[in-house]
């Protein structure tokens, strides 16, 4: 292929750089486009070199460019002819000067190979890095090549059936001329006679030939009917499972329309093969006839592989969710969801024609409590192809909602398990019928289990249930699955882990992060692979402080406050206190690193590396800040600002490098706010602030220097800043008069901080919890498991930012 024809076949983004580099007037790309066969079959370098051969290769560019004028002027385009008028003016100021020329069209399709070298490159790493993925391309391609072969058949059919009806008709026209004659010599009557018996013979040879073909047509698309239901379906569906609960997997049912499509139209073919067959029969048959022997039996299965492939084409397309919700599949009574079904098999003329009906609960379990629920709204819609963006047949309920019965479920014969609400499996079902060309099949699609709560408080709870069941379950249809729970395995567990960070974020969990949490669920182990964590481990209703709410807080902290920050890797996140400690005690002195914290829920919390006298590293960790600190000033600006100030009295911010050796600047630089002084949104947050004094071994608060007191900048105490590490020997008489002696701005908008009044601060100093009987470096309690009940017994403890 000619290199300027590979050119114009790249991906969007290398067309943006061949773009780019004929954005100049040095040579234009219409005329390398017009003229590309020629320019690559000449020798620019041996041009760029001889002045002749220039001068000759110039000449003929030009006769090239009048040419090309021609063929615009028979064409009518005025506009191209304007154009090649001036690119052969502009050409002419290379008259004294060709090899000039020859020099800027061998630079232009040098740069021209290095855009196709890239690209190239490009497309190798990436097979490199899908082998899974080429394996199931190369799935793909074989059975698209069976589909192809599928058609080729049913075009062959129909040129067969054809020929048949041709050799019938001349039999037919043989047969009634003999009898029209009634040739009385009985020799010419014989002959006549073994004429038409041969014709007959060729006759009955090609109609078992041509119900032989149909048979095997019939096998083929048996075969290919099998692979798409019982493999490519399955396979889908489970990818829909997964990706319900974060998982990237591809969803898209549009290879799959075009397959089901492809095979449901071949089956209408042979069953119009055979119509044909029976109306040739009705013309001309005779004694021991294949096709009234075999007709109905290849009618039978034609219909059943058709009815089986109609069947399974009726799909949930996007799962019922709610607009505000945490995901899919978790559903709230009297609030509105949606949810969309899709016809596979994609034939305009059922456009509108087919009415889907909603219903719930058709079959529900005899389970004491289990609740029953109606359907309300829009409950029927037809299949249309304007709701889709592909065109396909599909039904997009946007308008339901859910009420609970007032009837209780059980009875007399009700089971003695009890399911929490949100262990409660719901099923929602859509019926449709097909009717077309004689055949009428009613069709059936539910969705995966839904969970239906009453409250917004069970919304966590609900989630972990959707995450459980499509984690492990294959069984779309067993709303049971609570009732005998399994375990998950720790590869099971550890992905939808990753999942969830990587759906709300675009980042999942690396192996050092997900090392860290197998460490808190099994302790160290060679291998994690057979190690399993139970459902009640994970979440259950009557434990509130489970592994899925310390996860979920982190999630929601993250997904809210922190996302950019995650996304580019400045936060380590799920690391142990003794892992960040033996990683940071390595390091330089201002190595700090970010991770959550193991004891408040959706805290997160910093540590760095400090130097005891004798040279020694010394780890202190500040308090952990919540969602309601990140609330009123970003993290990064925390970071920025946070403050220490050390015996000499001097403030500094012991931040310097974020793990393992990046300037903290060069790190955050791009998130802080560009704007200084008064003009930063945060400076009323950041103007003071509590800056602690590190005496031998003790963080004490302390009034800033003179000259900081001189222009109104005193102290605002930054609750427990270094709140697992801060310890204030002072009484509260004394720090409050300390505190009443530093003039403080009017900062009105301070939340639960110094505010700049007597009456504010004597308001702020009658919770001294804030301030005392704090450790130093405190370390967070050790959780034995995960059902880290100790949450609710904590002490409260205050916030590790200048808010409460």
């Amino acid at each position: 292929m000619a290199q300027w024809d590979k050119l114009t076949e790249l991906s969007d983004a290398y067309t943006q750089q061949l773009h780019e580099l004929y954005d100049r007037d040095d040579f234009p790309m219409d005329v390398r486009h017009y003229l590309s066969v020629w320019i690559e079959k000449q020798d620019w370098q041996r041009a760029a070199r001889e002045h002749d051969f220039a001068m000759v290769l110039f000449q003929v560019l030009l006769e090239n460019l009048d040419n090309q004028h021609s063929r615009f002027v028979q064409e009518e385009s005025f506009l191209l002819q304007h154009n090649i008028r001036r690119y052969k003016q502009g050409f002419q100021r290379y008259l004294e000067d060709p090899c000039a020329l020859a020099n800027t069209i061998l630079w232009f399709l040098s740069k021209e190979k290095d855009i196709l070298q890239n690209a190239e490159l490009a497309e190798q790493v990436q097979l490199l890095c899908v082998e899974q993925e080429a394996m199931e391309t190369s799935s793909q391609h074989d059975l698209e090549r069976k589909i192809v072969g599928l058609r080729n058949e049913v075009q062959c059919m129909e040129h067969t059936i054809l020929c048949l009806e041709e050799q019938q008709d001349e039999f037919d026209f043989k047969y009634q001329t003999h009898k029209m004659e009634a040739v009385v010599d009985e020799a010419v009557k014989k002959d006549q006679m073994k004429v038409l018996q041969i014709l007959v013979n060729r006759l009955d040879d090609c109609r078992k030939g041509t119900l032989s073909d149909l048979k095997k047509l019939l096998d083929r698309t048996e075969d290919l009917i099998n692979i798409l239901v019982k493999k490519e379906l399955v396979e889908w569906q489970r990818r829909q499972q997964k990706a319900c609960i974060g998982s990237p997997d591809n969803v898209c049912l549009d290879q799959l329309e075009n397959w089901f499509t492809c095979v449901a139209v071949c089956l209408f073919n042979v069953r119009e093969f055979l119509g044909k067959l029976e109306e040739l029969v009705g013309k001309v048959s005779y004694e021991n006839d294949p096709v009234k022997a075999q007709k109905p039996a290849l009618l039978s299965r034609a219909d059943t592989l058709l009815k089986e492939l109609l069947k399974s084409s009726f799909v949930v397309e996007t799962q019922p969710s709610m607009p505000q919700g945490k995901g899919p599949l978790v559903l709230r009574t009297n609030v509105q969801f949606s949810v969309k079904t899709r016809l596979l098999v994609k034939f305009p003329e059922l456009n509108h024609s087919m009415k889907v009906n909603v219903s719930m609960d058709r079959e529900a379990p005899q389970i004491k409590g289990y609740r029953r629920f109606n359907v309300l709204g829009t409950k029927s819609k037809a299949l249309n192809m304007a709701e889709s963006q592909s065109g396909g047949m599909v039904a997009d309920f946007r308008h339901l909602n859910l009420k609970e019965q007032k009837s209780g479920g059980g009875g007399k014969g009700a089971s003695d398990i009890s399911l929490s609400v949100t262990e409660e499996l719901h099923i929602i079902y859509f019926e449709t019928e097909f009717e077309m060309k004689g055949v009428s099949v009613e069709l059936q699609a539910s969705s995966i289990p839904v969970v239906i709560i009453s409250n917004s408080s069970q919304q966590q709870s609900a989630w972990a249930s959707v995450l459980w069941f499509n984690m492990l379950s294959l069984d779309t249809n067993d709303v049971m699955f609570f009732a005998n729970t399994p375990p998950a395995t720790w590869p099971q567990f550890g992905e939808m882990l990753s999942w969830q960070f990587l759906s709300a974020t675009k980042r999942g969990l690396d192996e050092a992060q997900l090392e860290m949490i197998t460490h808190k669920l099994f302790g160290k182990k060679q291998n994690y692979d057979a190690c399993k964590v139970a459902w009640s481990k994970f979440s259950k209703e009557n434990l509130p402080d489970t592994f899925w709410v310390w996860f979920d807080g982190i999630l929601v902290m993250v997904k809210t406050y922190l996302e950019d920050l995650w996304r580019d890797g400045l936060i380590m996140g799920f690391v142990s206190k003794g892992k960040e400690k033996s990683l940071l005690k390595k390091k330089q002195r201002g190595t700090f690193l970010l991770r959550f914290s193991e004891s408040v829920i959706g805290g997160i919390t910093f540590s760095w590396v400090d130097t005891t006298i004798t040279g020694e590293p010394d780890i202190k960790t500040v308090q952990p800040f919540s969602k309601v600190d990140l609330s009123q000033i970003p993290f990064h600006e925390i970071i920025r600002n946070f403050q220490i100030l050390e015996a000499e009295n001097i403030p500094e911010n012991p931040l310097l490098y974020l793990y393992p050796n990046t300037p903290k600047d060069e790190a955050f630089g791009k998130y802080y706010s560009k704007k200084t002084g008064a003009d930063n949104p945060y400076f009323k947050y950041i103007k003071t602030k509590l800056v602690f004094v590190s005496k031998e071994n003790t963080l004490e608060a302390r009034s800033p220097m003179s000259s900081d007191m001189a222009q109104g900048e005193g102290l605002e105490p930054m609750n427990g800043l270094c709140g697992e590490a801060a310890e204030v020997n002072e009484s509260p008489r004394s720090l409050q008069q300390s505190l009443l002696e530093t003039s403080h701005p009017d900062d009105p908008m301070l939340s639960g901080s110094v505010a700049a009044t007597d009456e504010d601060l004597l308001t702020y100093l009658n919770n001294p919890i804030a301030f005392f009987d704090t450790d130093i470096l405190q370390e967070e309690p050790e959780l034995t498991d995960f059902s880290l009940s100790g949450f609710n017994c904590l002490p409260q403890q205050s916030c590790g930012s200048i808010f409460q």
